[in-house]
Formats: C-alpha cells, sequence, structure tokens
C-alpha cells in the first residue's frame, strides 16, 4: 500500500464543467454597476458589446465574422444553428462521443434529415476523409467525454459548398481553431475560461449569414431560436441585444476571464497552459502501468478534458460492475479529502477518470495530483479485491 501523500493541489476543482475560475478570481474583484440593469440599457448593452468585442480579440475570430450571445449554454447555442440552417443541402453527421451522438438524435429524430453518418467508438476518430465537402458537416471538435480531438481541420476543403457545423465548447481558448474552415462555431464560457453556466457564444461566417437569410426551414422555430426576420439576419443579436434576458452577472464574470486571458498573452498563453499540463500527465502515464489514455492516438488526444482508463491486468479479470466501480471509489476517495472533484468519467463513457486540464487549471495541481491517483487506485483496488 502506498503511503498518503504529503502535498496536495491548492485548488482540487478538476471538474470538466462548469470549470475551475482564472486562479486569480476573487467575486470582489467584479464590477456591479451592470447589476440591477435592463439589458437593454446603455450600460447592459456596452457590458454585453465588450464581452463580444474581447471574444474577438482573445480568440482572433475574423473582423467579418459575426459573434453572439445566446441562451441555453453550448446546447443552446449548437441547437438554435442547426434549427436554423440544417436543411438546406445534404448533411454528414459525425460522433464519436455522447455529445456528437446527442447532435445525431436531434438531427435525425427531430429534424427528421436523411444524413449520412461517420461514427467511431470512444477512444478513436471515424475517417473524415469520407466527408463530402457538398454535405453540411456536424461536429464536435473536442470530444468532452471521450477525450478524443480532431488534430487540425486539415480534412476540411477549402473549396467545399456545404457548410461546417463545429461544437467547439470545450476547444475555445484551448487549440487552435481554423477559423476559414468553420462556418458556424459554438461554445460555452464555462469551459475553457471558468465561467459560469448557462450562457451560449455563437459565431457565424458570412457563409452561415448567407444561409439564413436564403433558407427558411420546413419547420416551426421556436421564438428563442430567430436568428431571421423578413429573410433578414437581425444582427443585434450580434451587437449586445440578446435574444432573451442574460445574466449581467455572468457577462460580468466573463469579462473578467477574458481580461485574464489578455494578461496572459492571449489564445497563444492559454493554450501553452493548456498543453502543459497534459505533458505532465502524459508523463506520469508514460510511467505508470495501471493507467492509460482513452484516446487511441497521442495525435488526437485531447489537452483539455484528459480521459483516463484503467488497465491493470489484475483489474481487467474482474466482473464489469466491479471494474466500473474502481473509478467512482477513487473519485469518491479523492473528492472526500478535498484532493480533486468531479473526476469520474462521464456517465455514458467508459468506465475511467477525467481530469480537466484547461486553461484556468494550473499545472503544479496538475502534479500534486498525481501522486494521489496512484494512491487511489492502490486503496480502491484493496477495498474491491
Amino acid at each position: 500500500m502506498l503511503e498518503t501523500p504529503q502535498g496536495r493541489p491548492q485548488r482540487a476543482a478538476f471538474s470538466s464543467g462548469p470549470c475551475a475560475k482564472p486562479p486569480t478570481w476573487t467575486a470582489q474583484q467584479l464590477p456591479l454597476d451592470s447589476l440591477g440593469r435592463s439589458h437593454r440599457s446603455k450600460i447592459g448593452k456596452a457590458r454585453l458589446q465588450e464581452a463580444i468585442d474581447k471574444t474577438r480579440a482573445v480568440l482572433q475570430v475574423p473582423d467579418d465574422y459575426l459573434i453572439g450571445i445566446v441562451p441555453g449554454s453550448d446546447t443552446g447555442a449548437f441547437e438554435m444553428a442547426m434549427w436554423t440552417m440544417l436543411g438546406a443541402a445534404p448533411v454528414t453527421l459525425t460522433a464519436w462521443e455522447s455529445f456528437g451522438k446527442g447532435w445525431v438524435t436531434d438531427a435525425v429524430k427531430q429534424l427528421k434529415l436523411d444524413a449520412d453518418l461517420l461514427d467511431a467508438g470512444y477512444g478513436a476518430l471515424p475517417d473524415l476523409s469520407k466527408i463530402n465537402p457538398a454535405n453540411d458537416v456536424v461536429f464536435t471538435w473536442n470530444g468532452t467525454t471521450s477525450g478524443v480531438k480532431v488534430p487540425n481541420g486539415d480534412w476540411i476543403s477549402d473549396d467545399r459548398t456545404g457548410l461546417t457545423f463545429c461544437d467547439a465548447t470545450s476547444a475555445a481558448f484551448a487549440m487552435e481553431l481554423p477559423w476559414h474552415k468553420l462556418d458556424v462555431t459554438t461554445y460555452s464560457w464555462q469551459k475553457v475560461l471558468g465561467g459560469e453556466a448557462a450562457h451560449g457564444v455563437l459565431i457565424l461566417s458570412p457563409r452561415a449569414v448567407e444561409r439564413l437569410e436564403s433558407y427558411t426551414p420546413p419547420w416551426p422555430l421556436p421564438k428563442i431560436f430567430r436568428l431571421t426576420k423578413g429573410g433578414k439576419l437581425i444582427d443585434g443579436i450580434f451587437k449586445g441585444a440578446t435574444i432573451n434576458t442574460p445574466s449581467l452577472l455572468c457577462v460580468e464574470d466573463y469579462i473578467f476571464s477574458l481580461d485574464w486571458a489578455a494578461s496572459l498573452g492571449g489564445l497563444d498563453a492559454l493554450i501553452a497552459r493548456s498543453e502543459a499540463s497534459l505533458a505532465v500527465i502524459e508523463a506520469w502515464v508514460e510511467k505508470t502501468d495501471w493507467v492509460d489514455f482513452l484516446a487511441e492516438d497521442k495525435a488526437t488526444r485531447s489537452n483539455t478534458s484528459v480521459c483516463l482508463k484503467v488497465v491493470d491486468e489484475t483489474v481487467a479479470t474482474w466482473a464489469a460492475e466491479t471494474q466500473a466501480a474502481l473509478p467512482k471509489r477513487m473519485s469518491s476517495m479523492l473528492e472526500e479529502r478535498d484532493v480533486a472533484y468531479d473526476i469520474n468519467g462521464y456517465r455514458d463513457a467508459p468506465p475511467g477518470l477525467r481530469i480537466w486540464c484547461g486553461a484556468t487549471v494550473d499545472t503544479s495541481d496538475v502534479e500534486a495530483l498525481l501522486p494521489w491517483l496512484d494512491w487511489a487506485f492502490e486503496a480502491a483496488k484493496a477495498d474491491l479485491s
């Protein structure tokens, strides 16, 4: 039995969403002037516009792309895009983890689209080279529940006539996004920037705007999804006039995180922080025989939602229920000791651990966590044997 580690992470928040706040964050630092004011007041609209402008600067979004703050977190943003734009062209749906599978279900069973499907099991990517560039394509940049990401956008044709619909919720601010390849991009600021939940961000290319203004879907649209009126884009949505009432406290919190990101050096610095934490885990996995990455290919290994599986030979002989109980027991042990919160794998994913390594997590905390993972494995294994 391993000795109990002496040190511990200074911050035990390793949840994959909502994620850890920026390390310098305190509630007392948030401006309060906009609170209790209408989001349509001068100050309310100004703060929403500031959030949009700073998003563009940090994410390096092209000037001719539109950025809007919408309800319903990333799910709301992505559903809004699917319901308003899909159906105008053939569509290819991709899935290699639970959220991608959710988009498949919505497109096929709710929108009744006759779509091509490219899927793969947890840990792998489908063959993206099979995608017809004439088709719209729906995909997640980073599989939050599988720890598998697309390594780049090279598989997306520059000569495509279809639109790309990219769910980038655990990729934005931690991975390079090739904007010239992306037409519809969504994310939630609760992920890599550690913002509060319930708001989504929708980013549209000029091609996506053209689709919105030239296509009327055959199904009814609830008010909360409507992006056009009379065949024209409701451009106020992308200038701080939101579809429904946002939380200005959450907006202030998001602006704080954007300012923090800018103070570090912007996108490159955020990516570097995330990749440094992944590198620490990679070095540990290399020398640790009971654990491996769920992602089968290093090139597709996520640097934010790092998903691990137990590969111990003894555990492999256990009944499936007991194997599944092991990471749950480990997670509980570590949470009880305030070492790591919320690191059990996603409920629909294979049993394992999921450690958030987005930019708001300090690499030193990841380093401090690793001896505890070894300790928890030995302790949980002994309990369940």
